[in-house]
């Protein structure tokens, strides 16, 4: 199991929240994800997740991540 974080821009309230999570979750492999509405931090973790894959994900619920 490895651990990513990423920084996420665009974010501005719960809901925002909620989509970056249920993107994210849905991707093969992942196992936890957690979101920092505050700081902007997006930490994800699984097996065999790639960065890409995880920017993808963000970018389809509307925002942009880069690797923290």
């Amino acid at each position: 199991m490895q651990t990513q974080t990423y920084v996420v821009t665009g974010m501005t309230c719960q809901h925002c929240v909620a989509s970056v999570t249920e993107e994210v979750g849905e991707l093969a492999g992942v196992s936890s994800v957690e979101v920092d509405l505050d700081s902007g931090r997006l930490r994800v973790a699984g097996q065999d997740v790639t960065v890409e894959q995880v920017q993808a994900a963000v970018t389809e619920a509307g925002y942009s991540a880069e690797p923290a």
